[in-house]
């Protein structure tokens, strides 16, 4: 398999930091993003140790660390305005990395920065359709304007409602949760803390009214995300619809200013003054568990990842670490065969996703823990420490080796 030509479909976060790690082993890629311009989404995201290490191997977070907010812990409050929990989401110390909260727009541009400079393709307006045949040394697709093209592998980076898997498991379609998430970004001034009362990251937890996120982003944290969730009643409405629900941002800063007397001040300092321009509603959407992520039943020529194989719920802030996980891994996978005959190419995919499997089932059951922490029974707190070692000191070369190797 020397030289593989991949083509990438999707140029969001996983697309495009594939297209760099691919790019890193010598491997070819070209992008293909059905929207006709670069994304621009809306909020901020996470990002813990476990994947900043692979981010940092591929010379990107040099580059993102000055447009972040970093931090080590978040923080949960009891009804009673009481500090009941703490989660660790970085300690340099002992993983190398601190937590970091980066607007998507900006770590896409970084992205796109990256690789432009390595001369990678990226093609827009091209929405992908069908695969059209799948050959033991080539794949073929095409376009919904009815053009083809042909690659020695496809990997879909195409998210929770990805096209590419219905080529994998043709039946499976994402669950709606019935839950939104609303957000907004205001001015951190208009908290109005005194002496450091609360720290940030926190979470202001209600037993009727849910909990409150507020989380300080920009680098220099003089601005904070808001948001909570609401349980949305009825089938779901569909993507376009909920387009235009979020084009209607009134009833979201209603939502958000709701019921905030039952928690403490500093949740209705944050929603004293919202702009609707700054405001985002997220359907939450889970993923059954899939059979493969890969076509390693016929020929191994297509492959999904990151939020298109495993729609992680949002408790432990592991959704895109997991997809920078896969991305790092996959190339790594890539990197090894390319010297190699194609023989071993489809065995290796299904170690990869065995591998990666076992690993976001681990992050599952730590949302469950997580879950069962925040709403403790008779008042009985559990407050010993989250063994996260596991997580956040991950060996992802050794992961890849393993992959290979079978060992």
């Amino acid at each position: 398999m020397s030289s593989p030509q991949v083509a990438i479909i999707g140029a969001g976060l996983s697309g495009l930091a594939l297209a760099l790690a691919l790019h890193q082993q010598g491997i070819q890629s070209t992008a293909y993003e059905q929207q006709s311009a670069p994304l621009d989404i809306g909020g901020a995201i996470m990002l813990s140790p476990n994947s900043l290490r692979a981010l940092d191997k591929l010379g990107v977070l040099e580059r993102m660390l000055p447009k972040s907010y970093k931090f080590q812990d978040l923080y949960f409050y009891s009804q009673d305005d009481k500090l009941v929990d703490i989660f660790e989401f970085g300690n340099e110390e002992k993983y190398g990395y601190s937590g970091i909260r980066v607007y998507r727009f900006e770590l896409i541009n970084v992205l796109l920065d990256l690789v432009k400079e390595a001369g990678i393709k990226v093609e827009y307006g091209r929405k992908f359709e069908s695969i059209v045949s799948e050959t033991e040394d080539s794949v073929t697709w095409r376009f919904t304007d009815g053009s083809e093209e042909t690659a020695d592998l496809l990997v879909g980076a195409d998210g929770i409602h990805s096209r590419v898997r219905k080529y994998l498991q043709p039946d499976l379609e994402p669950k709606f949760t019935n839950m939104i998430g609303v957000t907004a970004a205001v001015p951190a001034k208009q908290l109005k803390l005194e002496n450091n009362e609360y720290k940030l990251p926190a979470t202001f937890m209600h037993d009727k009214r849910g909990a409150f996120v507020i989380a300080p982003q920009l680098s220099d944290g003089s601005e904070v995300l808001i948001g909570k969730q609401k349980v949305f009643v009825g089938e779901d409405p569909g993507r376009d619809a909920w387009k235009a629900m979020n084009s209607d941002k009134t009833w979201c800063v209603d939502f958000l200013r709701e019921g905030n007397e039952d928690f403490p001040a500093i949740v209705a300092n944050s929603t004293s003054e919202i702009s609707p321009k700054r405001v985002n509603l997220w359907p939450f959407y889970l993923l059954p568990k899939l059979e493969t992520w890969a076509s390693s039943d016929k020929h191994g020529r297509v492959a999904i990842l990151g939020d298109a194989a495993h729609a992680i719920p949002p408790t432990a802030g592991q959704g895109v670490n997991q997809a920078f996980e896969d991305v790092y891994t996959f190339a790594g996978v890539l990197g090894q065969l390319k010297d190699k005959n194609s023989e071993g190419l489809s065995d290796a995919l299904g170690r990869w996703q065995k591998g990666r499997q076992e690993r976001v089932d681990n992050i599952i059951e730590l949302n469950n823990e997580i879950n069962k922490r925040r709403m403790p029974n008779q008042g009985d707190v559990e407050t010993k420490p989250f063994d996260i070692d596991w997580l956040y000191s991950v060996n992802l070369d050794e992961m890849v080796r393993g992959f290979v190797s079978g060992n």
